[in-house]
């Protein structure tokens, strides 16, 4: 996910495995030691799960235009697999990576829901890197007309291809691809919209799927994402940010004459753009969709920041400059709440000078704070070779997914979480300079598979009550009837209560359990997900047997389907 502004775009989010995020992100320096860890824990899956490739096409779509000039050619897509629990008859459980490298998927063959469902149906367990992520790349660089095969519908149609084709190491006797074996897929977030996709395009193939936190509708201005913040984060919090940033806005949009005052009080006097610097300081109240019930993986920012402005003391030697402060708050239009909003005030100071600005000039002296957080910068939108794996998310939502969380698209009655500098314009920047695109995204594309409505047959519909990415999902309040639907066995639809990003993704392995871990929602979401897969797979058994037995029966009794003995 490099957390760099601007192409830090992609990849933090879920469940402490990074995920769906959007619109160009400051830099997480707090997450320096996470980033480390991860980079640790990788290494070592990386040696325990054998990496294996598929070759698959470049191009399924040779008479579509948007991919001219077309590619008969063909590149290796990556996978790992885990067939410790397999049997015969067993199905195939792949969950895809989506917007990260595959190795950040790893965990999950070792615990949580996809080694949860593998041993419970006598299963392997798969993870399948998405094209354009990891080391799955079709193209020799990331320039915007060897981008063009980056598009949901390539990528829908590699994960069909994997099932059709793919030869298990150690498994070469049997056949295990679709139709002939069940295949199951999972995803959260961006790839959980994927797998929701995969289900409605390729119901042949995919048997059942289960959309976690899938973001089905696309949406452009996605202002919404912060509207669980502000219903289930603690009403003291939501109401000091709120005020906070006011203050910020109203100096930066309509007292500009206080506006340098305003940037050196937080260290960031050199940050030459308005929109930027109000970038960084919106940036903590997004540690929400961080948090997780597993200890290991949560992000504790959001709480921290929180203890910060509600503290009714200075916190962490905060500067006591009083005067600067109420200066400030009077010029921002809180003149009359200086006696409550001092002290919060200057403990905002405080968290972003020393989480922002003093963590990266100690790091890197060399560094200016426009080369850490402007979104400015041509020079740098324009690398376009491989290693510059940032740019792939981005060209994602700047071509069909949107999701731009803008602070300008919440109405004027209330007051936004995040400034309302944070514009269309402002978030959109990375599509213009990295990939010369100008107009809105083709949400069309995307929102065509059934949006808020989509509905099929054993795909499964989960989502986290307090997710920030709810309004995206078919649990959405702006969905039809609020978001609510009938729960079964053949279209289960599922609620996490007090869940946040697809949280039924993670899990411990039994000698981290306690009391309290996994908390009860979780367990009892997970349980139902491992039921109605073992339905689904019964099903599936059921109607491979009917099949059989409407084939000729040869001399000998055995089924025989005119190459092959059924194995039923």
């Amino acid at each position: 996910m490099a957390f760099q502004r601007i192409v830090l775009i992609s990849l933090l989010l879920v469940a402490g495995v990074r995920s769906l995020t959007s619109g160009p992100l400051q830099k997480r320096v707090r997450l320096k030691k996470a980033n480390n860890l991860w980079r640790n824990i990788d290494q070592f899956l990386s040696s325990l799960y054998k990496e294996h490739n598929i070759s698959v096409p470049i191009d399924y779509f040779h008479n579509d235009t948007l991919y001219e000039p077309h590619s008969n050619g063909t590149f290796p897509l990556r996978y790992w697999f885990d067939a410790s629990y397999y049997k015969v008859g067993g199905p195939v459980i792949v969950l895809q990576s989506g917007e990260t490298a595959g190795t950040d998927r790893l965990p999950f063959l070792q615990k949580g829901l996809l080694h949860q469902l593998a041993q419970a149906t006598n299963g392997i367990g798969v993870v399948l890197e998405h094209r354009y992520y990891g080391t799955s790349f079709p193209t020799p660089d990331l320039s915007t007309e060897n981008l063009r095969f980056l598009t949901t519908d390539q990528a829908l149609a590699d994960m069909a291809y994997f099932a059709r084709n793919v030869v298990f190491e150690g498994l070469e006797n049997r056949n295990l691809t679709a139709p002939e074996t069940a295949y199951f897929g999972y995803g959260g977030s961006y790839a959980g919209a994927f797998v929701a996709f995969l289900r409605v395009l390729y119901p042949d193939v995919y048997y059942g799927t289960i959309s976690s936190s899938g973001v089905t509708e696309a949406i452009w201005d996605f202002w919404r994402y912060y509207e669980p913040v502000r219903e289930y984060g603690p009403p003291d919090c939501i109401s000091k940010q709120t005020e906070l940033i006011n203050v910020v806005d109203n100096i930066l949009r309509n007292n500009t004459l206080y506006t340098s005052q305003l940037k050196s009080a937080f260290g960031l006097e050199n940050l030459t753009f308005d929109d930027d610097f109000a970038q960084v300081l919106s940036t903590p109240i997004g540690g929400w969709q961080g948090r997780n019930w597993d200890p290991q993986v949560n992000d504790p920012s959001f709480y921290e920041y929180c203890s910060n402005i509600t503290s009714p003391t200075l916190i962490n030697n905060a500067s006591a400059n009083t005067t600067d402060a109420h200066q400030l708050l009077s010029a921002g239009g809180y003149a009359s709440s200086t006696s409550t909003l001092t002290v919060p005030m200057l403990n905002f100071i405080n968290y972003i000078n020393k989480t922002f600005v003093t963590t990266v000039l100690e790091s890197d002296k060399n560094k200016t704070l426009d080369q850490a957080y402007s979104t400015h910068n041509t020079t740098f939108y324009s690398l376009d070779d491989l290693s510059q794996a940032w740019r792939s998310w981005p060209y994602q939502y700047c071509t069909q997914w949107g999701y731009l969380q803008t602070g300008s698209g919440v109405p004027p009655n209330e007051l936004p979480l995040i400034s309302r500098l944070l514009t269309l314009e402002y978030n959109s920047l990375v599509c213009r300079y990295a990939f010369n695109i100008s107009t809105p995204p083709d949400t069309d594309a995307i929102n065509k598979y059934g949006g808020f409505n989509i509905s099929y047959p054993r795909l499964a519909i989960v989502d986290g009550e307090q997710d920030p990415w709810r309004g995206a999902s078919p649990h959405s309040k702006q969905a039809p009837n609020g978001g609510n639907r009938t729960s079964t066995t053949e279209e289960p639809f599922l609620l996490i209560e007090g869940g946040v990003h697809h949280w039924d993704e993670n899990g411990l392995f039994p000698n981290e359990t306690t009391a309290t871990l996994p908390p009860e929602a979780v367990k009892e979401v997970q349980a139902q997900e491992v039921e109605f897969v073992k339905a689904w797979l019964e099903e599936f058994k059921e109607e491979k047997a009917k099949r059989a037995s409407s084939m000729s029966k040869d001399c000998n009794g055995s089924w025989w389907d005119g190459e092959h003995e059924v194995e039923i």
